[in-house]
């Protein structure tokens, strides 16, 4: 694959990576790192690239297990999960302030997810992909996706219902 190809192919999800690896690490620089380094590894496999019949699932993977292995690492001690696809409303500023709420308890809430139920949540209601999809990136069964999907979201329904009725976190 040639490197014209290689960016066709590769850019229109590059952002799908960052997403995930910041989603995953602590910081824009950690994930701008994890996906620098999985653009080159796959610019290193790039004459095997073809025969992969979903290169963007496949790169997928590789972020996530990138970023569980940096996770795994002694660098590890200070890396938490953040969360930033909030996009922001020309809305009134207590609206804006609501919203900000909202997210903050969203990833507070993720933060305590099992990691597995945390990267289903990411991939399919952030990244929207489909259960097919992550099954493949996750190496699971699409039913075992959707019942960790289910989980995933009753636990964060749960907790923001309990944080709005009680005003605690």
């Amino acid at each position: 694959m040639q490197q014209s190809e290689f960016l066709n192919v590769v850019m229109p999800f590059k952002d799908k990576l960052y997403r995930l690896a910041k989603r995953l690490l602590i910081s824009s620089e950690e994930a701008e790192d994890a996906t620098q380094e999985i653009l080159m590894k796959l610019w290193s496999k790039n004459e095997v690239m073809g025969s992969y019949k979903n290169v963007e699932a496949f790169a997928m993977t590789m972020t996530k297990n990138f970023c569980l292995d940096r996770l795994k690492s002694k660098q590890a001690t200070n890396m938490k999960l953040v969360h930033s696809n909030y996009a922001e409303e020309n809305s009134g500023l207590q609206k804006q302030i609501e919203a900000k709420d909202s997210v903050h308890w969203v990833q507070k809430i993720m933060e305590e997810l099992p990691e597995q139920q945390k990267l289903v949540l990411q991939l399919r209601d952030v990244e929207e992909y489909d259960f097919d999809e992550i099954a493949e990136m996750l190496d699971m069964q699409p039913t075992a996706v959707r019942v960790a999907l289910s989980r995933a979201r009753k636990l964060v329904r749960e907790k923001l219902v309990q944080k709005h009725s009680h005003g605690i976190g």
